[in-house]
């Protein structure tokens, strides 16, 4: 398979645009939460989650996507001002520190949209597409913000639980719900240069399924926008690396003597090398921004595989 031809796009934020396409940037991953499925409870403490948003920028992330509400399979929702309470003060002290950077909120909820872009916040990246709060496509163009568009299939409560998808029908899947996202946007307003797309790796969509989708994302190249990939952590990685033969020399995590006890995952500190892999594969796919827990080595990344896509 070829390397994908990346196009050059001017992403239209809040108050700034930024280049995409001619090299990769690197989102950084602050969870105000206390239950995300990596480093959850870590920095639900506003000034923990201030240091290490300073943290990840002074490592070389381009950008900061704060979330207040946990994702990760079979999570609870919480409600909007719960939310905000979050994370409206880790926006509004990163920017007394840092007036510079570049913040997104990862967040469903059109109340919560508005109250941090009102904060300062740049993007809203809305894990579901648009699909759970019919306010959020209204809110995103009256917002004149930058907008990410993930693809979810179904809701946290309910992954553990779907029906399998089949190898050969992820990719359409994705496509079609990105698609059907993309049109919810314009039709709301949202002009295309606000736009990128997320194909949501590990949202309903399970462990090995997950390959096919990285092996093919560059097929949503073609719904004409730019893409950003979350494979940081993710539990197929987990999944992959307990299986192979050499896990027992991992070492982060070494794992029992006896291959029966094995776990069926790794756990998420002890996929750092797997990330690295995926998220370079991204790259090589057509994805102009990587969202990683771990920036510099991301960085260091994301440079050998912009590299290469300049010497095709």
């Amino acid at each position: 398979m070829p390397f994908a031809s990346r196009p050059r796009f001017s992403w239209l934020l809040r108050t700034r645009s930024l280049p995409l396409g001619e090299r990769t940037l690197i989102m950084g991953i602050l969870n105000v939460t206390p239950d995300s499925f990596s480093e959850g409870g870590a920095f639900l403490q506003a000034m923990a989650a201030v240091e290490h948003g300073v943290s990840l920028l002074d490592q070389g992330a381009d950008l900061i996507d704060i979330g207040g509400e946990s994702t990760r399979p079979g999570a609870a929702s919480i409600g909007a001002r719960e939310e905000q309470d979050r994370v409206l003060p880790v926006i509004e002290a990163l920017l007394r520190q840092r007036p510079e950077s570049v913040l997104s909120i990862d967040t469903y909820k059109a109340e919560t949209a508005r109250a941090a872009i009102a904060a300062g916040a740049e993007i809203i990246n809305d894990v579901s597409g648009f699909l759970w709060d019919p306010d959020m496509p209204r809110a995103c163009a009256g917002l004149r913000c930058g907008v990410v568009l993930m693809h979810t299939r179904g809701r946290p409560g309910e992954w553990r639980t779907q029906p399998p998808l089949a190898q050969n029908e992820v990719v359409r899947l994705v496509k079609s719900g990105l698609a059907q996202s993309l049109e919810r946007a314009r039709a709301a307003g949202v002009d295309r240069s606000r736009i990128v797309l997320d194909p949501g790796y590990g949202f309903g969509k399970a462990f090995d399924i997950n390959y096919p989708l990285l092996a093919h994302q560059q097929e949503l190249l073609e719904l004409g926008q730019p893409l950003l990939a979350g494979v940081s952590r993710k539990s197929f990685l987990g999944r992959t690396l307990a299986r192979a033969p050499e896990r027992n020399l991992s070492p982060a995590y070494p794992g029992p003597a006896n291959s029966s006890e094995l776990p069926p995952d790794f756990p998420p500190e002890a996929r750092s090398n797997a990330t690295l892999a995926a998220t370079t594969a991204a790259i090589l796919a057509g994805a102009s921004i990587v969202r990683v827990h771990d920036v510099r080595p991301a960085l260091e990344a994301a440079s050998i595989a912009d590299a290469i896509l300049s010497a095709r």
